[in-house]
């Protein structure tokens, strides 16, 4: 096997263009012979380790170290990543990088170890390779964070077709595993098998064990030493198989936690970033690219329309949310709009005005997004999608925004047409197909909205994650939650799940009530229909009264939503975070999967239980207040609150400053006090929607003065009087931990 062949695979497909690149895979593929069923070397294969080093050539960042039977390449970029690739194989082409490799860091050297090894002397990292091809992350202070033995493969004896890859991993026994583009086992991904494979289980070939509609080959690894992130930039199908390791007890040993890898299609290459959760994710966005930043409306309440009713149908919809006080901000057309349920066009005979009804509905502050479903169906594989016709994506999904479309869903989650090799990466290129389509087309200079079904490292880039209804009942409320968890973590800060009800699986209003709840604190919130009604009404007086202060909450905190998403655009940072972001050397946090934080000032606790009107919630260090009542409690520390069916418990970190939606529609800055002796502060970006991405920072200090609290704005000219309404909040009520 030689690396050569992916350099030339890859660069067909990432410098001809999305369409023309795909096209190219599978035509290459194709000609080779491969069978899409299956991956991996036929007939007799030869088994093959590195060996030994012979010889090695220092360069720039660090160098290429020469084995018996492969060569390794070290870099060791500017921004503190470090690159390995097996092979031959470099850091470029690549789907995931956003353009050119970063430039070597000119202070990495690469220097003989002790018994015939060699490491990279960095900074922020020093990378140990021993002569026998084991790879070694260690922090700057020596201590191992990561430990990969010598890779092995199986390559055909003839020296035809790819060979199949495996590499064995070592953490240490305290870490815990995060990651691979969220799972449905919860955000901490539990031992057992991982299938690197973009698919909706249960439909068709991409339903295989594993398969999940979004997989990125990107882990997240959380221990007392440290935390590090590693993304395998290989697209072709594999499993990660992890086991979590356990510390001995007295005088027994640790058992060290193991991740193995193994790939069909080689040569296995990636990035190691180490740091704080907060670098990490920062560095992470530097080589993969900041996450697009949606329009200010995408934040609202978006409600999808499936069916076969046209204009006025549509019409109807909007009304009915209007006449009960339920905020809308986008109204999904499913394939029902469609002619012929064919991508890219619109029946005729029952949407003749389309662009005059968007219109329309923009002037009530209310945008259509239109769906982009699979254009061909394939034959003995039921739910199998292929690409829709992308010889001119640009043409195409310009239309989409002449229509008066402000964005775009894709349900596409598995595209098998495109050969094994480029599967992962087929949603990917159709996200940015989609994005060069609408960015400049989009009615009055808007940022478009593009949702994806499916994705790999690098989809920030052009817009989110849906995940769709995901599993039923109380588990796929869980699910929901460790989805949206496990994407931020892989650089994907906008993602949210659908809001379903009453379909047949599920009609528990409890559970629809607690799965609005939880969407509204979700970067995207997103409801669907079921019945004729077409509307949160049709699920009874009951739930529409607690979906309206559901809707009324997630209004109020919007500004601090578009807040959040322009600090994910500069910092990489997700929206949506775990509690333990902070402080990830705090154990019992890493173990916690019931809450997340909301940004830095919010800890929101949602009820995943049938029945609970009360649950325990863990909470960080430091005082925060529940939101309702106003009560302070002292972290850390469990604590047990009140979580009536009405509403779910939210926490505010003292000295927090969260802008939030005024009475009169402007933004209001809600302060809570900070603990006696101590001080906080806070950011606001505000953002009209348009096309700007780079509006001022507004930084913000509290300060106690007595019993006053003092709120300043901070500036280049000074320190003055904030010109937004302050509102100060836990002045009233203390307490403790329960």
């Amino acid at each position: 096997m030689n690396g050569r062949d992916l350099v030339r695979s890859w660069w067909s497909a990432g410098g001809a263009g999305a369409a023309r690149g795909l096209r190219t895979v599978r035509a290459a593929w194709r000609r080779r012979g491969a069978d899409a069923t299956g991956p991996g070397p036929r007939g007799p294969v030869r088994a093959r380790v590195p060996g030994t080093v012979r010889e090695v050539e220092p360069g720039p960042g660090g160098g290429v170290l020469r084995f018996g039977r492969s060569e390794l390449r070290i870099l060791v970029a500017v921004n503190g990543a470090v690159f390995w690739g097996w092979d031959g194989a470099g850091p470029e082409p690549s789907y995931a990088l956003a353009g050119a490799c970063p430039e070597p860091d000119p202070r990495a050297v690469l220097e003989p170890d002790t018994d015939g090894g060699w490491r990279v002397v960095a900074e922020r990292v020093t990378v140990v390779v021993s002569r026998h091809g084991a790879l070694e992350v260690l922090t700057p202070g020596g201590v191992t964070l990561r430990r990969d033995l010598p890779p092995r493969w199986w390559e055909p004896a003839d020296g035809g077709g790819p060979a199949r890859w495996m590499q064995r991993a070592e953490v240490p026994a305290d870490a815990r595993f995060f990651g691979l583009g969220g799972r449905v086992e919860g955000p901490r991904l539990r031992d057992g098998a991982h299938r690197l494979w973009n698919g909706v289980a249960g439909r068709g070939a991409a339903g295989a064990a594993g398969a999940a509609p979004v997989t990125m080959p990107v882990q997240l690894v959380v221990a007392d030493a440290g935390t590090h992130l590693v993304f395998v930039d290989n697209p072709w199908d594999g499993t990660v198989t992890l086991r979590e390791g356990a510390e001995g007890a007295g005088s027994g040993h640790d058992r060290l936690g193991t991740s193995e890898l193994r790939m069909e299609g080689g040569p296995v290459r990636g990035w190691v970033v180490v740091g704080t959760p907060a670098r990490v994710l920062l560095t992470w966005a530097s080589l993969t690219g900041a996450p697009a930043l949606p329009p200010a409306w995408a934040f609202g309440h978006h409600h999808v329309r499936e069916g076969a009713g046209g204009e006025d149908e549509v019409r109807r919809v909007v009304a009915g949310h209007q006449e009960r006080e339920l905020p809308l901000d986008a109204v999904h057309l499913g394939a029902g709009h469609l002619d012929g349920r064919r991508a890219f066009t619109v029946d005729q005979d029952r949407f003749p005005k389309l662009p005059v009804l968007a219109d329309e509905l923009r002037r009530e502050g209310i945008r259509l997004v239109s769906v982009v479903p699979p254009a061909v169906r394939v034959e003995g594989g039921p739910g199998e999608g292929a690409f829709p016709d992308l010889t001119d994506a640009r043409v195409r999904y310009a239309e989409q925004a002449a229509r008066g479309f402000a964005g775009v869903w894709h349900t596409l989650a598995s595209s098998a047409p495109v050969g094994r090799e480029a599967h992962n990466v087929s949603a990917l290129c159709l996200a940015r197909a989609a994005y060069d389509g609408l960015r400049d087309e989009v009615p009055s200079g808007e940022r478009p909205l593009l949702l994806s079904r499916s994705g790999w490292a690098g989809s920030q880039r052009y817009g989110g994650v849906w995940s769709g209804e995901g599993a039923a009942g109380w588990p796929g409320l869980r699910a929901s939650l460790a989805l949206v968890l496990g994407l931020g973590l892989c650089g994907v800060p906008f993602s949210g799940p659908d809001v379903v009800g009453g379909d047949g699986r599920d009609g528990s209003p409890e559970l629809y009530v607690r799965r609005l709840q939880l969407a509204a604190h979700l970067p995207l919130l997103r409801t669907t229909a079921q019945g004729a009604e077409g509307g949160l009404w049709e699920h009874g007086a009951e739930v529409l009264g607690h979906a309206r202060v559901a809707l009324g909450e997630r209004r109020r905190l919007l500004p601090y939503f578009v807040t959040l998403a322009h600090l994910a655009r500069r910092t990489g940072a997700p929206m949506v975070r775990p509690v333990w972001w902070a402080a990830p050397e705090e154990r019992a946090l890493r173990d916690c999967e019931d809450a997340f934080l909301l940004g830095d000032a919010l800890l929101v606790a949602p009820v995943l239980e049938p029945g609970a009107v009360r649950r325990e919630v863990r909470l960080p260090r430091g005082r925060w207040y529940d939101t309702a009542t106003g009560r302070a409690y002292e972290g850390p520390a469990k604590v047990l609150v009140d979580a009536p069916l009405e509403r779910i418990p939210v926490f505010a970190r003292a000295g927090a400053v969260v802008p939030v939606c005024g009475e009169d529609g402007g933004i209001e800055l809600e302060v809570w006090a900070p603990a006696p002796g101590r001080s906080g502060g806070g950011l606001v970006v505000p953002d009209g929607g348009d096309g700007a991405d780079g509006p001022e920072v507004e930084r913000y200090s509290v300060t106690c003065a007595g019993p006053r609290i003092v709120v300043r704005r901070e500036t280049e000219d000074g320190v003055r009087e904030p010109s937004r309404p302050v509102r100060v909040r836990g002045l009233g009520r203390s307490g403790g931990q329960m």
